[in-house]
């Protein structure tokens, strides 16, 4: 548990709970030290050419991006950068 924004008590899921999901091979990538969220990091996918067009791949309540596990490597190969942030709190 650590001290989230605001003070507030934060749960953080195991990495090990993310090793071994299925056809979700991607290393994990967050941004961590986020204003007003401190202690608190976002986990994201960021797959593709750096210099390629971006896709932005967003989710709803409840999901995450593994609801896009499927479209990320076909979005990819098709020779664009996929990114797909998970809301602070999902996945």
């Amino acid at each position: 548990m650590s001290a989230g924004a605001a003070g507030i008590e934060a749960l953080r899921t195991p990495e090990e709970r993310f090793r071994v999901l299925p056809f979700f091979p991607w290393q994990p990538r967050y941004l961590e030290d986020l204003a007003g969220y401190a202690g608190l990091r976002m986990h994201y996918v960021d797959e593709g050419p750096r210099d390629a067009a971006p896709v932005l791949m967003l989710h709803g309540e409840p999901s995450w991006s593994y609801l896009y596990r499927k479209m990320i490597p076909i979005v990819a190969a098709a020779g664009n950068r996929v990114i797909a942030p998970d809301l602070v709190g999902f996945g």
